[in-house]
């Protein structure tokens, strides 16, 4: 015999975890309304029709309270008609972006076909702006143009000659992690540089993007 599910159900006793959480910040009684928007590809949730938590909206009290049911519905309309209209917003933040993005490649190609391809980092808008990154980095013609947070001319020459070794058939890469990638120098490069997307020019000519460590400490209320 299956147990119960209790997904749907608003009329159940609260999690041990949830009920220690309420008495460590010296609460009796709690709303919680979730925040559910539209779910897509980049999510992993299957789909565009498919759903996912955006957020909670939680309210406590010091004391016992119940909640009658038509507030309790009330409640849940008005987070419903939040959840809309904070999908449509984030459906334009989204398309603002792809826009912003699209204009800047065009940019960028229409440098490399004025100029040389130096013109992507020496002018504006460059390479750091394509992706969101820490640093950005050409290495072209044997000269090395960095820009923002990035390894030294002779650890990126390290990381070329590991990535003509061991990805020298494909035309880039892209890891979040040089250490998890099998990169034996990533030690070497701190916390200033963590992951690292690379697009091959040619084989000695490289385009390269990087992102530092992001590992965050976050203290949770009642903790």
């Amino acid at each position: 015999m299956q147990p119960l599910c209790l997904v749907g159900s608003t009329l159940r006793a609260p999690h041990g975890c949830h009920a220690q959480y309420m008495a460590n910040m010296g609460t009796m009684a709690s709303l919680t309304l979730a925040v559910v928007i539209n779910g897509n590809d980049d999510d992993g949730v299957g789909g565009r029709n498919s759903m996912r938590l955006w957020g909670l909206v939680v309210g406590h009290h010091t004391s016992p309270r119940s909640i009658p049911f038509p507030l309790r519905y009330a409640c849940e309309f008005l987070m419903q008609a939040f959840g809309l209209q904070l999908n449509m917003e984030l459906q334009l933040a989204s398309q603002l972006a792809e826009k912003r993005v699209l204009r800047t490649q065009t940019l960028l190609c229409d440098m490399l076909l004025r100029d040389s391809p130096t013109g992507i980092v020496t002018q504006s808008p460059s390479i750091i702006d394509l992706v969101k990154c820490d640093g950005a980095a050409l290495f072209y013609q044997g000269k090395y143009y960095p820009l923002g947070i990035t390894p030294t001319e002779s650890q990126i020459k390290d990381i070329m000659e590991w990535l003509l070794a061991f990805h020298g058939d494909s035309t880039g890469l892209s890891t979040g992690s040089l250490a998890d990638a099998g990169y034996p120098g990533a030690t070497s490069l701190g916390d200033a540089v963590c992951g690292m997307a690379v697009a091959y020019i040619t084989l000695r000519d490289f385009m390269f993007w990087f992102r530092s460590h992001s590992a965050k400490e976050i203290k949770w209320g009642g903790a």
